[in-house]
């Protein structure tokens, strides 16, 4: 079997609690070992971050299908992903396009959150804006029951879009539909909000241990803070009780005022994700690593960055082969560079904040295979 061996780079793998310069080697598909002087054909990684394969736990990627998606292969090799989360893209009416024509052919691991509407999110775009969630004749709980349970290897979850934008006038009932869904399904939601109706707290209180809210640290309206900066009480209520907070960044999902008053409020998000599409790939939220250096920005350690991207959104998708270095998982990993590359880094209100660094990709490893 070929073995691959990476070199001196510093291994950061916040599963096993592990950060120091050593190698790790992979054989068959999976991690081998992690040592120092490991034998076998090597790539030298000094002065490079080798972590877990980097998970995106919100993206769009179902390429030509939906008028937001972006290519896989291209999003994965400049963020250095090895594990695209696609949330929504498609739903019980257009899944089986999506699973033919883009998931098995990728070259990243394509996971998804099933949309509760049948068609997807289908009207997105610089000129027409339509939420899949205004129709409630589109909420396909039977559908979606039922794609879900013929695809256990790629569905993860079911996603609903609800707010001002995506829902319309109806309110919290395409929540209660996919969790409703998701609960025959055995599968978590995801759940994305805008601006009002329905209002942050709404949304919360109806989430389980296990369901993410994305776009937790979005502006005001419909801000998880409040104007003192202290956090609404259900927000607190729901991370007690195991609602998971993610990022999903975007085209006007994350603001420097919520994110700061959020990190001083100790309140730090579960998972680190781009919500990268076809309207914020190249600004305000590019990929994964420019979200996450955003994080450095803010203060945050980046082996807590690198939780928030690798081991954390693993748990989300109830993957622990995922996310981790351990010998024996699943043999992906990113190598990752701190540059001195100065960079201008806005949040979805056009505010810049500079940073002297940025994260930038130096290759991947995808079960066992270096890729640039």
């Amino acid at each position: 079997m070929t073995r691959l061996v990476l070199k001196g780079g510093r291994l950061i793998d916040p599963s096993q609690g592990l950060d120091r310069i050593t190698d790790i080697a992979f054989e068959g598909g999976k991690v081998l070992t992690i040592g120092d002087n490991l034998p076998g054909p090597a790539r030298d990684v000094t002065g490079s971050i080798v972590t877990p394969g980097l998970i995106d736990l919100h993206t769009h990627v179902y390429w030509g299908g939906t008028s937001l998606g972006v290519d896989a292969d291209a999003y994965a090799a400049q963020s250095a992903v090895t594990t695209c989360v696609d949330t929504g893209s498609a739903g019980p009416g257009n899944y089986p396009g999506f699973l033919k024509h883009v998931i098995v052919r990728a070259q990243p691991r394509i996971l998804a959150y099933l949309n509760i509407s049948f068609a997807g999110i289908y009207g997105f775009s610089r000129t027409i804006s339509v939420g899949e969630a205004q129709d409630m004749r589109l909420m396909a709980v039977r559908d979606a029951v039922a794609t879900a349970r013929d695809n256990p290897d790629t569905i993860i979850g079911i996603k609903v879009r609800i707010g001002k934008h995506a829902g319309g006038t109806s309110g919290v009932a395409p929540l209660d539909l996919a969790l409703d869904a998701a609960d025959r399904a055995g599968l978590p939601v995801m759940c994305h909000i805008d601006e009002a109706p329905p209002t942050y707290s709404e949304a919360l209180d109806r989430l389980r241990p296990g369901d993410v809210l994305t776009h937790a640290f979005r502006p005001f309206p419909n801000a998880p803070v409040l104007a003192d900066g202290t956090l609404r009480e259900a927000v607190l209520q729901a991370r007690a009780r195991g609602v998971i907070f993610d990022i999903g960044h975007g085209m006007g999902s994350f603001s420097w005022a919520t994110a700061r008053a959020m990190l001083a409020a100790g309140f730090p998000p579960d998972t680190i994700s781009s919500d990268v599409h076809a309207l914020c790939l190249h600004g305000p939220a590019w990929d994964l690593l420019r979200c996450m250096t955003k994080f450095l920005a803010l203060g945050m350690a980046l082996p807590d960055i690198i939780t928030a991207t690798t081991s954390a959104p693993a748990r989300a998708l109830r993957r622990p082969d995922l996310g981790t270095l351990e010998p024996g998982s699943v043999g992906d990993a990113s190598v990752i560079a701190l540059s001195g590359i100065p960079t201008d880094l806005e949040d979805v209100l056009g505010q810049i904040v500079p940073h002297p660094e940025r994260l930038i990709p130096k290759g991947r490893v995808l079960a066992g295979n270096w890729l640039p």
